[in-house]
């Protein structure tokens, strides 16, 4: 699957022919053959099924569930602490450049007018060729195609879109300005789209016809349910749709250490034999850990030790207003304690570590403040997924960001004592409105259907808050880029260099990611002092990290060797990557498990019990901290 985000088409100068680069196919001597799974023919059907159900709604599902994972979401904090969506929309000075850039390029903008009137006459004349996107589902119904008003009033509104987008692009904008003022007119576009009007939705008249205007009766009950408490926008899904640790975080399991910061949960092993070194998970620290753990056959975690890793999970507490002094020191210490118990419980020297989007942020820390420390080896192999270090120019979250913005917000987060994660879903549901918002207003409140039951929107549904302290230190990280600087930074009291870090490294980014851009994640290759193996998996955000073997439309790139050999197969340039990337089909996870075999020693006879007599096994997997809320 492919997406294109509306918000980002004038990338930095290394990667603005990425479009056309990241189209064309790889040579056919550079493919590879998928490895084989063993699965039964059911079992692949079966997998093939669901994917293919994801796939029908995966682009609104995986931007929703972004909520949590993305690190250009410490961008994102400077809206959500004071002022919600609606500072989003204030273009501000980009509006007053906007302007200037107008009255500088008087001849482009009388152009770019002539041609919007001319193409609104072929309109009305029946004679243009104006028709939205083939995956544009707003308007599948054939109404739109075969009703001469209907017709005619969808092509206005693509000849108005279309004409509102390129007097963008004529005003030669600085990148920031450009980002800022493209968010706010694809915001106003999206919501003058004509499927979003019940009085012109061919889809919502029939439905209203056969229901009697039950549908419109039923939209308005949940409008008002949704709109009672924050978030405020439409519901992406049921709040009994499913429940954790029955449907979901089902994987056997028990905490073996619980502490006032997080849980540490040890998965039971489902093979005879199993690595020696033990894997610890540390995932985002704004929604629950569940997202590596999601449906049986859907789970990352199920994945791994069904592939022999023995493997700890991070389980974050919510914070409240109790624990509003805990920043990066307080995460970076408990990650520590959480490999601390790895070893003693596994009697091994070494943990290998799975950073996840914000927690790859505080791991890689922690990894650099082992290497001033003379403490490295500890680290067997390190391996990050949708996480960026190098914020410049990260995406449109990052052209929203200002000292201003980032100083009030802050401010309230201290005055508050925290950040509620639900305002933050509110506030990224407005970066992505078409699937954020108006799918759901016409799903939910036009056509009086029930979201879907999605895992993943259902896991997005059920945000943690953040601590006043990490709000600012992210925030802090954030302004400066400050990770990209040796030393400007500081974990546990030792400065942070990136560079210092030599273990070898796995680093996987989506495509199509519209939060973490995949060249932003790919600088990671640029910061480590070791080998980084980069793969660049298909689709967005999330269906990059939830991407389970039998999906036939799986693949990823990564360098022609194979591996991540430092100063050869990661160049400078991404287009230079992507131009020399082979394409492999199949998912990433069966590539990565062989990575992870060949650095986590050797195998031995599974572990009978969990835990040890210093880490006595506690509660049942997934533990008491998924469920606060």
């Amino acid at each position: 699957m492919t997406t294109t985000e509306a918000g980002t088409r004038r990338p930095r100068k290394s990667t603005a022919k990425k479009p056309a680069v990241a189209k064309k196919k790889a040579p056919p001597a550079a493919k590879r053959a998928a490895s084989t799974n063993g699965a039964s023919a059911e079992a692949t059907a079966q997998a093939e099924r669901r994917m293919h159900e994801v796939d029908e709604s995966q682009e609104a599902a995986e931007r929703s569930a972004d909520t949590a994972l993305a690190t250009p979401l410490d961008l994102l904090l400077s809206k959500a602490g004071k002022g919600g969506p609606l500072r989003q929309f204030v273009p501000g000075m980009s509006g007053v450049r906007l302007a200037a850039g107008f009255a500088r390029h008087p001849r482009v903008v009388a152009k770019r007018t002539a041609g919007l009137a001319y193409e609104l006459t072929r309109v009305g004349l029946g004679r243009s060729q104006l028709a939205p996107g083939e995956k544009d589902r707003r308007f599948a119904e054939e109404g739109w195609a075969k009703n001469p008003a209907l017709k005619r009033t969808l092509q206005s509104y693509l000849a108005l879109g279309e004409a509102a987008r390129g007097l963008v692009d004529d005003a030669g904008l600085d990148w920031g300005d450009d980002q800022r003022m493209r968010f706010i007119v694809e915001n106003v576009v999206e919501a003058a789209a004509p499927s979003n009007n019940p009085f012109l939705n061919p889809a919502v008249l029939k439905r209203t016809l056969d229901t009697g205007g039950g549908n419109l009766v039923a939209g308005s009950r949940r409008f008002v349910k949704d709109f009672a408490t924050a978030p405020r926008v439409p519901s992406m899904v049921e709040a009994d749709a499913f429940e954790v640790g029955r449907d979901i975080a089902v994987t056997p399991g028990a905490v073996v250490l619980r502490t006032d910061v997080f849980e540490l949960i040890q998965y039971t092993p489902q093979t005879p034999k199993v690595r020696a070194v033990p894997m610890l998970i540390v995932p985002p620290t704004i929604n629950k850990y569940y997202v590596i753990d999601l449906a049986k056959e859907r789970s990352l975690v199920e994945h791994l030790v069904q592939n022999g890793q023995q493997v700890f999970c991070i389980s974050w507490r919510n914070p409240d207003v109790r624990h509003a002094d805990w920043g990066l020191d307080t995460y970076g210490q408990a990650i520590l304690e959480a490999v601390t118990a790895c070893e003693k419980i596994t009697r091994q020297k070494q943990t290998s570590i799975f950073g996840i989007c914000s927690g790859g942020l505080i791991a890689s820390m922690v990894l650099a403040h082992l290497a001033e420390i003379g403490e490295a080896d500890r680290v067997a192999a390190y391996s990050l997924a949708v996480t960026v270090l190098d914020q410049e120019r990260a995406g449109v979250t990052s052209a929203l960001l200002s000292e201003e913005a980032a100083a009030a917000s802050t401010l309230a987060s201290k005055e508050k004592g925290y950040l509620d994660g639900r305002t933050l879903a509110e506030v990224f549901a407005w970066l992505r409105p078409n699937d954020l918002i108006w799918n759901y207003w016409v799903n939910n409140y036009l056509m009086g259907h029930a979201p879907k039951a999605f895992d993943i929107l259902y896991w997005n549904a059920d945000p943690v808050r953040m601590s006043a302290a990490m709000h600012r230190d992210f925030m802090d990280l954030a302004m400066r880029n400050a990770l990209v600087k040796p030393g400007a930074s500081t974990m546990l009291g030792t400065k942070v260099d990136l560079g210092k870090i030599t273990t070898d490294s796995y680093v996987v980014a989506g495509i199509a990611d519209h939060l973490c851009k995949w060249e932003s994640c790919y600088q990671t290759t640029q910061l480590f002092g070791g080998d980084t193996k980069f793969v660049l998996s298909t689709s967005g955000h999330i269906a990059a990290m939830v991407n389970p073997p039998g999906n036939p439309k799986a693949s990823f790139q990564t360098a022609p060797s194979g591996g991540g050999k430092q100063g050869s197969d990661n160049p400078k340039d991404t287009v230079k990557w992507l131009d020399r990337a082979v394409k492999v089909k199949g998912s990433w996870w069966e590539d990565w498990t062989t990575w992870l075999a060949s650095r986590t020693g050797e195998e031995r006879t599974a572990p009978r019990t969990l835990g040890n007599a210093a880490y006595p096994p506690q509660d049942k997997a997934p533990g008491t901290y998924v469920h606060d809320r």
